[in-house]
């Protein structure tokens, strides 16, 4: 008896997914919660387990395809099992927003089945095929009141394009706007790298791909702009030598970044436009009034933004331990969802590496991101006399469309001002 399984709702508001890799092939007898495949949406990598004990009787997409919500993903031979002739397997567990899928929580394997409502199949073509478009295509395509399904599609395996769409709605191609939220289409064409020998090519998919999208989409709907400043904190290294002596008590590596997480907390406090977005949908700057601050790092598999939450409500050792745990479960590919999304304000940091000055790329839909710079001592002039000091840039990138450059300028300072004599920020502190 064959089973279908219909690719479920993995992530909110999901409508397709992305093919990164198969586990197995047709003709392989698999078990029940053995790994099957490994799918990406928007908002997470999600590695599929099998709902069914059987035999792979076909594989429907190949690796960089795009699978629709409801469409049949895989078919199961099952091995004598009584079951029902199809239905969903939605034991899959989210596992990051921009990292490795790790392995399913077997909590999280038992086979359910997905509400037709939750699990819309995509639209099909008159001649009842499936059609192909992204989610800003198809979002695109029901506000200029355009038939999807009657536009033949000029993309790769006949797929929908915005230009499609645009282009049946009377639209100039070319145009610039686009759907609100959706990252607007390149007004270039893509580039062709001509084969010449002594080459290795990869497929562009998967994380690296996600990234991509994600820094292309930032840079074209942020309007960036970068603040620079120097800061000294000489008497921070001193306090971060003695807070790591006894954080190595309670097993914990004190860095300095718990210290700077908390002066950013404090200064976003007074200038709560930088702890906004913009819902670009219902037109509105939704001020947040919780702190989960992210923390911009590089994994084993690429870049990855680990969440620290209510970053206000933590002392010096609790964020500096979540950051262990955090830093750990990315090396480990064990980073869950709720690790990995849902941060307000974004601080990257490369540690010693951290170079003199940067113009990090905003984590859209947050409106600012803080780069930390490597510390040195140098030599500085104080009371007319050249001193050695430690020394170190803090660079800001902002979205100018919510946040004016007093207000970045101001946020710095108040970083400055907190990392300089880090007495007043535990005053700062709840």
């Amino acid at each position: 008896m064959s089973f279908d399984f219909h690719l479920p709702d993995l992530a909110e508001g999901m409508t397709e997914a992305e093919i990164v890799s198969w586990k197995v092939k047709v003709g392989d007898d698999v078990a029940m919660d053995q790994p099957l495949v490994e799918v990406m949406s928007d908002k997470a990598t999600v590695e599929i387990p099998s709902p069914r004990a059987g035999t792979i009787a076909s594989l429907n997409y190949k690796e960089g395809d795009m699978c629709a919500v409801g469409a049949v993903l895989f078919v199961i031979d099952e091995a004598g099992a009584g079951a029902t002739d199809s239905g969903n397997g939605a034991g899959a567990a989210v596992v990051a927003a921009d990292a490795p899928a790790a392995a399913t929580p077997a909590a999280a394997r038992a086979p359910a089945a997905v509400p037709a409502a939750v699990a819309p199949a995509a639209p099909t073509a008159p001649g009842g095929e499936r059609v192909l478009a992204t989610p800003a295509t198809r979002r695109l395509a029901r506000e200029l009141s355009v038939d999807i399904r009657a536009i033949a599609g000029s993309g790769k395996r006949g797929r929908v394009t915005t230009a499609d769409v645009k282009a049946a709605a009377g639209a100039p191609a070319a145009a610039s706007v686009a759907a609100p939220g959706a990252a607007p289409t390149p007004a270039y064409a893509p580039v062709s790298i001509p084969v010449s020998g002594g080459e290795q090519r990869v497929p562009f998919r998967g994380l690296r791909k996600k990234i991509a999208e994600n820094m292309a989409r930032s840079v074209q709907t942020a309007s960036h702009f970068t603040y620079v400043e120097e800061v000294d904190v000489t008497e921070l290294v001193d306090l971060r030598a003695r807070a790591k002596e006894r954080g190595a008590e309670r097993g914990v590596n004190v860095t300095y970044l718990p210290f700077i997480m908390k002066a950013a907390v404090a200064a976003l406090k007074k200038w709560p436009s930088l702890n906004a977005s913009l819902d670009e949908a219902s037109q509105e700057i939704v001020y947040k009034h919780y702190y989960h601050l992210g923390i911009a790092a590089q994994g084993p598999n690429g870049l990855v933004v680990t969440v620290v939450r209510d970053a206000d409500r933590r002392s010096i050792f609790d964020t500096a331990t979540e950051l262990q745990r955090l830093g750990q479960a990315v090396q480990d590919g064990t980073a869950s969802r709720e690790d990995l999304s849902g941060s307000t304000f974004t601080i990257s940091s490369l540690g010693k590496l951290g170079g003199v000055l940067a113009t990090p790329i905003i984590n859209f839909p947050e409106v600012g991101i803080m780069g930390v710079h490597k510390i040195e001592q140098k030599p500085a002039v104080r009371n007319g006399e050249i001193v050695p000091r430690w020394l170190m840039n803090l660079s800001i990138s902002l979205d100018h469309r919510l946040v004016d450059g007093w207000d970045g300028a101001m946020f710095l300072q108040e970083v400055k001002t907190l990392l300089e004599d880090p007495t007043l920020m535990f005053m700062e502190m709840v």
